[in-house]
């Protein structure tokens, strides 16, 4: 079967005036057509960084990247030109940015916003065809089409990452991006929103890369999941995998045990000890060693392979020398 996305060792760098910021780092991922990836870390994993190297949005003259493929529907977008990549966007692939306020232009009314994608990618659609077209995605995620003429300042933060969803979604993209699109949002919203999100990706079969911190979100929504930290994917597998696997990397088990459990009385939550490193200055062998309960000598100067058995993956020495313990 074709992937309709492939990711082959990919890293990409930020280059400041004083430091090399190495925010991805050897990442290889694979999404077929129709299925939904969680991509969970911490904050400075490096996932929304994947995600703005598949769209070709990092930032200007300090984003780049540095090696790898990015196969999207078996053509490499990191050798596409600008000029392909704006014709690629939002018709192929389209991204949901993680603040819906800062991702709309305020003095615009919403309904010309979700009409210029249409304009850009459509060219042979009249101003009547668009303007339905434009009623039909407002009702698609469940927005009055009448208030298509409001600016987004007129609309709460659900209604607004609603109106961010219809954007992406204008011209039915095969592959779309969520970046954190519920973290603003409160649960009952939230809820809504995830609802939505999967609906649409059973009528319009479009694949997902879903980054979020919320393991609750990933078990409801996903079919796969990649746990990242420090710009490498160190565990991966099916949600069956994740969730009900006998064996994860120390720093998964770190993140379950980091969720509060109804059944137990608990005082306190158990955090995973330490922080994040710093990109600019990684650190030899495992990049979690220094956190890791389990790590040895080994650890601190080897950096460990993926291990795989059927659909399950993890980089750490331990699964390595002990492969029984999946």
């Amino acid at each position: 079967m074709e992937h309709l996305l492939e990711i082959k060792d990919l890293y990409v760098v930020y280059k400041g005036d004083d430091a090399l910021v190495r925010a991805v780092n050897g990442v290889d991922l694979t999404l077929e057509r129709g299925e939904t990836l969680g991509l969970v870390g911490e904050t400075g994993a490096g996932k929304t960084t994947t995600a703005l190297a598949i769209m070709r949005l990092l930032p200007d003259r300090i984003g780049f990247i540095e090696k790898g493929q990015i196969l999207l529907d078996g053509n490499d977008i990191t050798k596409a030109s600008d000029a392909d990549m704006r014709v690629l966007r939002g018709s192929l692939v389209s991204m949901i940015f993680q603040d819906p306020m800062t991702s709309l232009n305020p003095t615009i009314r919403v309904g010309e916003q979700v009409g210029e994608v249409l304009e850009l990618h459509h060219k042979e659609l009249g101003k009547e065809e668009i303007e339905k077209r434009v009623d039909e995605i407002f009702t698609l995620v469940g927005l009055p089409p009448e208030r298509k003429t409001d600016y987004p300042h007129q609309f709460s933060g659900g209604m607004r990452q609603r109106i961010v969803i219809a954007i992406a979604l204008a011209c039915q993209p095969q592959l779309l991006l969520a970046d954190e699109p519920t973290t603003a949002l409160d649960v009952t919203i939230q809820a809504q929103v995830l609802e939505l999100m999967q609906q649409l990706k059973e009528k319009l079969h479009t694949s997902t890369i879903l980054i979020t911190h919320d393991l609750g979100v990933v078990a409801e929504t996903c079919d796969k999941v990649a746990i990242m930290y420090a710009g490498e994917i160190i565990e991966i597998g099916t949600v069956e995998d994740i969730f009900e696997g006998g064996a994860h990397h120390p720093y998964t088990e770190g993140l379950f045990g980091s969720i509060p459990d109804l059944e137990k009385k608990e005082r306190r939550l158990h955090p995973i000890d330490g922080m994040m490193p710093d990109p600019a200055d990684l650190p030899e062998g495992c990049k979690f060693h220094d956190r890791c309960p389990k790590a040895t000598e080994r650890c601190a100067s080897q950096p460990p392979a993926m291990y795989r058995w059927g659909t399950h993956g993890i980089r750490c020495h331990l699964f390595g020398e002990e492969p029984d313990k999946l």
